[in-house]
Formats: C-alpha cells, structure tokens, sequence
C-alpha cells in the first residue's frame, strides 16, 4: 500500500513492523524494505519478498550511535571516527554482531550497520525503537528502487506499508566496508569513495 507520510501513517507503520509485517521507506541512497531485526519469521520474510539468496546477511539501519550497541559490539576505534564524519550517510559498516538472529547474519559473526541521511527513515526508526533490518526495496538483482511508484510495481501488494517521500537523494547505494577484518576492506562500493574513507582507514583494501 503506497501511502503519503503523516504523523499517523509514521506510527501505523511502526505497529506493523512491530506485528511483524515488512515496511518500504525512502532512504539517502535507495528505498529500503524493513523489519524487526530480532524477529526471525519476519525477517524471513525479507528473503522471501526479495527472493534474496539465503546466504546473504541483511544489514540493520540505525536511528543512533546509541542502537548500534544493541546489534553489535567489540566495535573497533576506527568505527567511531567513521562514524562521526560519514553518518548520517552512504556508508554501511560491517562488524562483529551482538547476539542477533541467524538470519540477519546468515549464521556469520558480523553485521552491518548504517545511519541514513534521510528525516523518514530516521523518525521511524526512532519511533520504532532505533534499528531496523534493512535491505534494498527490490526483487534481487533488479534495479533498486529510487522512489515509492517502484517499490510498489517490484514489490506490490506483499508490504504492510510503502512510505512515499518522493525520490531518493542520490540513488546511489551505500559504501559497505568491512572492519572486521585486518586491513578493512570495501565489500561494495557506493556513496562514499575509497579516497574518503583512507583519510580515516590506513591501510585499506577493496
């Protein structure tokens, strides 16, 4: 159900998410599709309306610096100086989970976590509670939606919810770097370029 934000579109879609139900909403970068991150059968149906590869970790969007410690921890110095100059915004960092079902880190160790840049995402996620698990509003390996009318013709009728906030920002995916690993590494490349993020990883691999 495609539908304008109001305050209470904003909380009707936090019930939902809370009942279980998948929500789509306008980030920075691309619509994301979202859950409850700590119910298993509602992020199952992530994969299943997606008809993303098992395989493949979901990563959780954050309303603050404050939610990340409830997904994830032993987080390195370098997340902190990242953070504080690239969030909100197009970077998602992948490191160790906190406790988290398997299915959000298809069984790995890690998750990744980004603060979007966007007033929507950011009032539902604190409404909700802080984060969200959170992957592209697409089918897989079809183009990622930028704006609510896509979401809608790739995804339909199988969301509670589609927040329209008319296009994204820039329609470019997020930069995923890893900081769990020794040098970090750049799993994709996205918003934010290798150059910008050397200033504040030394070395860095891609």
């Amino acid at each position: 159900m495609q539908t304008q934000v109001t305050d209470a579109i904003l909380n009707q879609a936090v019930e939902s998410l809370r009942q279980g139900k998948v929500v789509a909403f306008p980030t920075d970068t691309v619509y994301g599709v979202g859950a409850d991150p700590f119910q298993p059968d509602a992020v199952r149906k992530l994969y299943h309306i997606k008809g993303r590869p098992l395989d493949k970790p979901i990563p959780i969007l954050v309303g603050s610096l404050g939610a990340v410690e409830h997904v994830a921890r032993d987080l390195p110095p370098a997340f902190f100086a990242l953070v504080k100059q690239f969030w909100p915004g197009a970077l998602t960092l992948v490191v160790p989970a906190r406790a988290l079902p398997p299915e959000i880190t298809a069984g790995g160790t890690t998750v990744g976590v980004r603060m979007p840049a966007h007033p929507i995402a950011l009032e539902l996620l604190r409404r909700f509670g802080g984060a969200i698990a959170t992957t592209s509003a697409n089918v897989s390996d079809a183009p990622p939606a930028t704006n609510a009318v896509a979401v809608q013709e790739q995804l339909g009728e199988q969301i509670a919810f589609i927040l329209d906030g008319g296009p994204t920002l820039t329609k470019v995916a997020s930069t995923v770097l890893d900081l769990s690993v020794s040098p970090p590494r750049i799993r994709r490349h996205g918003g934010i370029s290798a150059e910008q993020l050397s200033v504040y990883v030394n070395p860095l691999t891609e």
